[in-house]
């Protein structure tokens, strides 16, 4: 399984009509802070799905939900839902695409005013919320591959100034998740190295711009 990983930075490199014969993946997870339009242009030239959560500077795009007929809701109301077609938002939700079982959990650390940032104790409440979800979703013995966040856990890959530090919750939600690899962006590495970190034998990787992965 090639996953590529995408965050915070357009890469123009990935902008190309023959993206499909240039870089083969299976699946594409966006770890936030895109365009909703190169979010769409991913999934069409590469003809796979694409997952993702969003990230501080992304809209809010809380409260939408889809019946089983397929129709989109917000507020009860019937409505176009705000990502392309091919994509889907796993803020607080476990999904499974092309074989592989993902959870996500977006935004940051508040700093501002703003959607999609959130104090400690209530991303702490977020991440019980969706660990409780996949627990119950993986009791078919297939657990948790692959969480997408959009900020890094603290201490792990973050950074000191208050818009990068990471969220604590994040230690105790991978203890109880064991996914094989925690993607994340927020941090910007300007073309620096960014090293992937092992955390209780998860593998987290910042992909700014991009990274093309293999999930054994």
């Amino acid at each position: 399984m090639r996953i590529l990983a995408v965050s915070d930075e357009v890469d123009q490199r990935l902008c190309r009509d023959d993206l499909r014969g240039r870089m083969p993946v299976d699946l594409v997870l966006a770890c936030g802070d895109l365009p909703m339009d190169y979010l769409g242009f991913l999934t069409e030239a590469l003809r796979v799905p694409l997952v993702f959560v969003p990230g501080n500077h992304d809209a809010d795009l809380s409260g939408y939900r889809q019946t089983r007929s397929g129709m989109t809701l917000r507020s009860g109301l019937p409505c176009e839902q705000p990502w392309p077609c091919g994509t889907d938002n796993a803020d607080g939700r476990v999904v499974d695409s092309m074989g592989v079982r993902v959870a996500g959990l977006g935004g940051c650390v508040r700093y501002r005013p703003g959607p999609n940032q959130y104090s400690q104790a209530y991303q702490s409440w977020r991440a019980a919320r969706l660990a409780a979800l996949a627990a119950w979703r993986t009791r078919d013995g297939h657990g948790v591959d692959v969480l997408i966040t959009h900020a890094p856990p603290a201490g792990v890959g973050d950074a000191d100034d208050p818009p990068h530090r990471g969220f604590r919750t994040y230690h105790r939600l991978v203890r109880r998740l064991r996914p094989r690899l925690l993607l994340h962006g927020h941090i910007h590495p300007y073309g620096q190295p960014a090293p992937d970190r092992d955390m209780n034998g998860t593998r987290v990787c910042n992909v700014v711009g991009h990274r093309v992965l293999e999930l054994s």
